[in-house]
C-alpha cells in the first residue's frame, strides 16, 4: 500500500469548469465585490494590516445579507405558522 504523497494536497490542480463552492456561495450573497477586492489587497501587500477597510467592507456586505437572509427566513415561518 503506497503512503501518503510527501507533497499534500495540491487544490490548484482541480480543472478550470469546477467551480469553488466558496465563490459559488459569496456569489449569491451579492458580495463578491468586497471579497475580491481582499484577495487583491492581500496579493499586493501579504498583510492583513494594510486590508482592514476592504475586510470591513466585506464583513459589512456579508452582515447585511444574512441581515436579509434572516428576515426572509423568519417571513416564511410567520406565513407557514398563518396557514396551519
Amino acid at each position: 500500500m503506497p503512503g501518503p504523497s510527501p507533497q499534500g494536497h495540491n487544490w490548484s490542480q482541480k480543472s478550470e469548469d469546477e467551480e469553488d463552492p466558496l465563490d459559488q456561495m459569496i456569489l449569491r450573497t451579492g458580495c463578491a465585490t468586497f471579497h475580491y477586492a481582499v484577495q487583491e489587497c492581500m496579493a499586493e501587500h501579504q498583510d492583513w494590516r494594510k486590508c482592514q477597510q476592504q475586510v470591513q467592507a466585506f464583513k459589512d456586505c456579508m452582515k447585511e445579507h444574512q441581515k436579509q437572509r434572516m428576515e426572509e427566513l423568519q417571513k416564511k415561518q410567520r406565513l407557514a405558522q398563518a396557514k396551519s
